[in-house]
């Protein structure tokens, strides 16, 4: 086939359904969008689309021509982000996506990056989506638990956090502070929503507490973090949070079974560039007193 275009606008014509719909993607006219749809159906001297009141349904033969389109435009952008990371200098768009609870230790760290290279514009993405590196949504992922093998991606390993089970100041002063391990399960706990989070702390909490002990489930570890801080019930925070906060009593642990690893992953084709290095250099530096 010699004219991707016309490809193209089929394949936005069958995932928006109208004609309209693709135009506004394309940023093109309807008509455009018409005349691309009916030169590739005379070209291929088939119909691609049936046409009624409230738009096109792709055919049999729509289908399998625009699943192919669709692996093709996808290739394309994956390609085009790709190209995007690879500038000659420290400079342009840095997307890094961790964990929501390594926010606090992110945060500082690309603004002292952003200051000495001041060319570049950083992005930091947060949350429990996986960004895909090979898509180019992200330039750098620190990602904690079982080693990451996605194919084409440079993994290293960046440290292993250790966690603590710790209270709030609050939650202290109204239920007490527990002496050991046995006056556990006369307390309240706050834990992941899912109670069948495979994290080493959580598995053992379910294992020494069990989970009718669990008051207040979150999603997503900052939000545990701030049920915590605000006296919810004892939880899990990592051990440089509970050293640092005057607010928070260590109740038990770190143990070593509780420690997680962290990964620093980034693309094969992407790992070299000075961007993505002079960050690797200070993250390495900095994860030293992370961990």
């Amino acid at each position: 086939m010699d004219n991707w275009d016309e490809i193209r606008t089929a394949y936005h014509v069958a995932r928006m359904g109208t004609v309209s719909g693709a135009a506004d993607v394309l940023g093109v006219h309807h008509a455009t969008v018409i005349r691309h749809v009916d030169a590739l159906e005379a070209r291929l001297g088939v119909k691609l689309f049936q046409r009624h009141p409230r738009g096109y349904t792709s055919t049999e033969a729509g289908r399998d021509l625009l699943q192919v389109a669709q692996a093709t435009d996808d290739q394309f952008s994956q390609l085009v982000n790709r190209l995007k990371g690879q500038g000659g200098g420290v400079e342009g768009e840095l997307a890094v996506t961790a964990l929501d609870t390594m926010a606090d230790l992110l945060t500082p760290l690309l603004i002292d990056f952003q200051a000495t290279h001041p060319e570049v514009m950083v992005r930091l993405l947060t949350g429990t989506r996986l960004f895909r590196l090979e898509y180019g949504e992200a330039h750098v992922a620190i990602r904690a638990g079982n080693i990451p093998e996605q194919p084409d991606n440079v993994v290293r390993p960046l440290c292993s956090m250790s966690f603590a089970l710790v209270g709030a100041r609050s939650y202290i002063e109204r239920h007490g502070l527990p002496q050991g391990i046995g006056d556990l399960p006369a307390h309240r706990f706050v834990a992941a929503d899912d109670l069948e989070s495979r994290a080493p702390f959580y598995r053992w909490l379910r294992d020494t507490v069990g989970i009718g002990r669990i008051c207040f489930r979150a999603y997503g570890e900052r939000n545990q973090r701030d049920a915590v801080l605000a006296g919810a019930g004892l939880g899990f925070v990592p051990l440089y949070e509970a050293n640092t906060n005057d607010d928070l009593t260590i109740v038990h642990g770190p143990l070593e079974e509780w420690s997680v690893p962290v990964w620093v992953v980034t693309h094969v084709d992407l790992h070299r560039t000075p961007k993505v290095q002079a960050f690797l250099k200070v993250l390495k530096e900095r994860a030293k007193s992370w961990c």
